[in-house]
């Protein structure tokens, strides 16, 4: 099959990857016990959850503020990551806006999992002629 040069450069202008299952389900997880831990923090079973209960009953008894303005602090730092995302979208060529915004929520949801393979992400340079 034969790619001509324009075809190559729709390709380059609409790059998007997936992210890798494990580091996402771990993001998510994580952030879903974040949040289960800020917001209904009654409805844990501390003792059922061994070490990580107890260190999580301790947070959440003595730094529930601590917790709180983390979780917060974890979404701003996604939301900077997807607006770097953006970014790095216009340095390495990739213009299609359906291809941006899926960079920008992937990143957002799962941070540094997606944000990675775009840093990774090498554009094929067209020779001048």
């Amino acid at each position: 099959m034969v790619v001509t040069k324009s075809e190559a450069g729709r390709a380059a202008s609409a790059y998007f990857r997936t992210a890798r299952c494990l580091p996402s389900l771990v993001t998510i997880l994580a952030l879903g016990y974040f949040a289960w831990v800020v917001f209904w923090p009654q409805s844990i079973p501390y003792q059922s959850l061994g070490p990580l209960g107890l260190f999580t009953q301790y947070l959440v008894d003595h730094h529930h503020t601590l917790l709180h303005n983390g979780y917060w602090l974890a979404w701003l730092i996604h939301l900077g990551e997807s607006l770097y995302a953006m970014v790095l979208c216009k340095s390495k060529g990739i213009t299609d806006g359906r291809a941006q915004l899926l960079w920008f929520l992937q990143t957002y949801l799962f941070g540094i999992a997606s944000l990675s393979i775009l840093i990774a992400y090498r554009p094929k340079r067209q020779k001048q002629t």
